[in-house]
């Protein structure tokens, strides 16, 4: 997992350093001799395994290709397990020749072939691809051994099928947590992906590898997703085997089987959360900026040579936590003595942060802002700043919500004032002294009044939960330190 979590700075920087310096002719002669290079790759025709042609037939298609007599079995129910048991193969047959052998025979593999002959280099393949061989081991170890057990199952007219023994082995060893791995790293690799499709030299082998027939008109990120969609569909293919199984040891076995795959379908999903919010959080710490106190404002004076020791190094980790949500954000105006100023509001669970957007092509080290990785779950209007090469400055200081007072300002005042769909933001101190105003307005009155619901929304959650941690632990809830 850790391996999908790298700095997306060194990403640019490799990119920056290895490509921005070509010329028009450098880069076709590249792309000329990757294409060259692609044309001497052969592709391992995935039908040569023994099972591929059962992948699509029925049970009883099966049995009549084995030319093996059905057995006479005196329970139809018996017959309904073994389809169930027969649709659990064929569906992993599906999804190892179709999505995990396709993935490593066509794309990793090509890649791999590229990099040796010294095209790609700085593509990182983990942060692709993850553990896709350990998945392909896991799932190819189960076709085969499945098969061979039906395959003796059907030539023996008094052997009863032993699927138990190989769901024992499947879902009791590594097939969860290694599903988990790779899922984990599912995010990272579609950000990383996206990232890449912008280079030229990328976009060949990638339309290359897309063409190949055994793709089947799926595309890398199609592909990338299938194990996401196996994983969640085991359960069910179990429930059918269970519901179908007269056994009450066999039964109680197949359940306890599912129980332990939803159990790490819904761990995985609280780590996928908080995995996204780690690596929006991470985006977002990229973008604000943080001025110092003297910065802020002009009243606090202080000599350069002591600049160094009051410098507030703490200010960039407050976004840091994990644990943090950002509930609501957009794009306002402040009215400030003679103008309106463009600012971006970001509403958290806990403080309310108002920003200055600013274009700053220093904070990423050049103007390839185009190259900047974007987080998806970024909200497209955060995403367009980064790309933009704009960031958010801090204007003054977070609003803790429990110091936070909204107040509308009415239609009389806006004929007066020439104010439209406004609203104002008091921040008052522990003493309830107020140490700021903020006059916001929206662009429209659904913006305002959306606007005005989430902040009050949030203050009530905020409020509610400090309470309960009152009554808990019964003590006060901790002040803010702005006095």
């Amino acid at each position: 997992m850790t391996q999908g979590l790298q700095n997306p700075k060194a990403e640019i920087s490799t990119y920056s350093q290895s490509h921005t310096g070509l010329k028009g002719k450098d880069k076709q002669k590249q792309a000329s001799d990757m294409e060259n290079c692609l044309s001497t790759i052969k592709i391992i025709d995935c039908s040569t395994y023994d099972f591929f042609c059962f992948k699509s037939k029925s049970w009883h298609e099966f049995i009549k290709v084995q030319q093996t007599e059905q057995k006479d079995v005196n329970s139809r129910l018996e017959v309904r397990k073994e389809v169930a048991v027969w649709e659990l193969f064929t569906s992993e047959c599906t999804y190892f020749l179709d999505h995990l052998l396709v993935l490593k025979m066509i794309f990793m593999n090509t890649l791999k072939y590229l990099q040796s002959n010294e095209f790609l280099l700085d593509v990182d393949l983990w942060r692709l691809f993850a553990n896709l061989e350990e998945l392909n081991k896991i799932s190819l170890s189960f076709v085969q051994t499945f098969f061979e057990i039906v395959k003796d199952h059907v030539s023996k007219s008094d052997s009863p099928m032993d699927f138990i023994s190989i769901l024992r082995k499947f879902f009791q060893g590594d097939l969860c947590q290694t599903h988990q791995i790779y899922c984990l790293n599912y995010t990272s690799a579609v950000f990383y992906l996206e990232n890449l499709k912008q280079r030229e030299d990328f976009s060949i082998y990638l339309k290359w590898c897309e063409q190949n027939e055994q793709c089947k008109r799926l595309h890398l990120p199609e592909l990338l997703v299938a194990p996401l969609h196996r994983l969640t569909h085991y359960p069910l293919l179990l429930n059918n085997i269970w519901k179908r199984t007269t056994d009450e040891t066999e039964k109680g076995f197949i359940w306890s089987l599912k129980e332990k795959v939803e159990k790490s379908i819904w761990d995985l999903e609280g780590k996928v959360k908080w995995l996204d919010n780690f690596q929006k959080f991470r985006q977002l710490q990229e973008v604000i900026i943080w001025l110092q106190v003297w910065d802020r404002d002009k009243r606090f004076f202080v000599p350069e040579c002591l600049k160094q020791s009051l410098r507030e190094n703490s200010s960039e980790n407050i976004l840091s936590s994990a644990n943090r949500l950002l509930l609501h954000e957009g794009r306002l105006a402040l009215a400030e003595s003679t103008r309106l100023l463009d600012v971006y509001l970001l509403l958290f669970d806990d403080f309310l942060l108002i920003t200055k957007i600013k274009r700053n092509k220093k904070k990423y080290g050049g103007s390839d802002t185009g190259l900047i990785p974007v987080c998806p779950s970024l909200s497209p209007e955060l995403q367009s700043f980064i790309r933009e090469g704009r960031c958010c400055t801090v204007l003054d200081q977070p609003i803790p919500l429990d110091r936070l007072i909204l107040k509308n300002v009415d239609s009389v005042h806006v004929p007066v004032f020439s104010l439209r769909n406004a609203f104002i933001i008091q921040h008052e101190n522990r003493y309830r002294q107020c140490i700021a105003v903020f006059l916001l307005q929206a662009q429209t009155e659904t913006a305002k009044k959306t606007w005005m619901s989430q902040i009050e929304t949030a203050i009530s959650n905020y409020t509610m939960q400090h309470e309960t941690k009152k009554n808990t632990v019964f003590c006060l809830p901790a002040e803010s330190s702005e006095i």
